[in-house]
């Protein structure tokens, strides 16, 4: 037996890493079929090796946290990537993301790519301070003129990281430079419809340093409110913290509630406008589910 952590899924069968760095691949014992049991790339499983080298997976380890899409298990950390132009950032699928990540209890990373595209530095300051007051570390990047590299390649050894963001914003092809032996397949944006092209197809574990993994994901481009209570909404905003049960009614939505402690904040100039509106709208949005519900 061995421990091992599957790092591919193609076709039924498995590729699971040991950790003499050998690639096994494993076909699943029938007992999970039958139980309706699907395991994920990220999952750390224990196989059974035959003679010829075929493995079977055996057991699959409890996870630590899990995202559904894409779908992927024990990370430690997300990098969100998006393109400072073509396509312009959408600021509230950025924070849409992070809502998922701080759900998870993952380490965010954010990363703003082409900025070769940008030359404008007090766009890319006011981006950086409205997310840096959150908390998050933010990356500026280039992969034409090799800016910024460096600086991301710090967060990633020893961890499992998964790199999320919409079509083409240029995730494969900064993976593509963060290690030159990935050749991943990658694309440009259609002017049709002003959007990425899908370039990966399948979710995959990529090895990098000291035992780390990098995820290289399908881009996608939504992300519901689903299984989020409004109540709880505001604890996946990290500058609201400060403020949340100083408000004068503990159930305080921070929407237009006297002596709202969050709201007198905002109009302080204490909490970014922008943060603060796509907050609202996604509560407005999770009131309408439950209300369809």
């Amino acid at each position: 037996m061995k421990k091992g952590i599957i790092v591919k899924g193609i076709g039924g069968f498995y590729y699971v890493s040991t950790f003499d760095s050998k690639i096994i691949e494993c076909k699943l014992r029938g007992k999970f079929r039958k139980n309706n049991i699907i395991p994920m790339v990220g999952d750390h499983v224990i196989i059974n090796i035959n003679d010829l080298g075929q493995g079977i997976i055996e057991d699959i380890l409890p996870r630590k946290n899990c995202l559904i899409r894409p779908p992927v298990s024990n990370l430690d950390q997300v990098v969100i990537v998006f393109a400072i132009r073509d396509p312009n950032p959408n600021f509230q699928l950025l924070d849409r993301f992070l809502i998922q990540g701080e759900r998870q209890k993952l380490s965010i990373i954010i990363c703003f790519n082409k900025i070769e595209l940008e030359n404008n530095s007090e766009k890319k300051e006011e981006i950086k301070k409205i997310y840096t007051k959150a908390g998050y570390p933010v990356v500026f990047t280039s992969v034409k003129e090799n800016i910024g590299i460096k600086n991301l390649r710090k967060y990633l050894e020893g961890k499992v990281t998964v790199f999320a963001g919409s079509s083409g914003v240029g995730k494969s092809s900064l993976l593509n430079m963060l290690n030159y032996q990935y050749y991943l397949k990658t694309g440009s944006i259609s002017k049709k419809i002003g959007r990425g092209k899908h370039t990966t197809r399948h979710v995959e574990l990529l090895p990098y340093k000291n035992h780390g993994f990098v995820v290289d994901t399908p881009g996608f481009s939504t992300l519901s409110m689903q299984n989020i209570k409004k109540e709880e909404l505001m604890n996946y905003f990290p500058e609201f913290h400060p403020y949340i049960g100083q408000c004068k009614f503990n159930s305080c939505l921070h929407l237009k509630e006297p002596k709202c402690a969050l709201r007198n904040a905002l109009f302080r100039g204490e909490i970014p406008p922008s943060r603060y509106d796509n907050y609202v709208y996604f509560l407005e949005e999770i009131e309408k589910q439950n209300y369809i519900k």
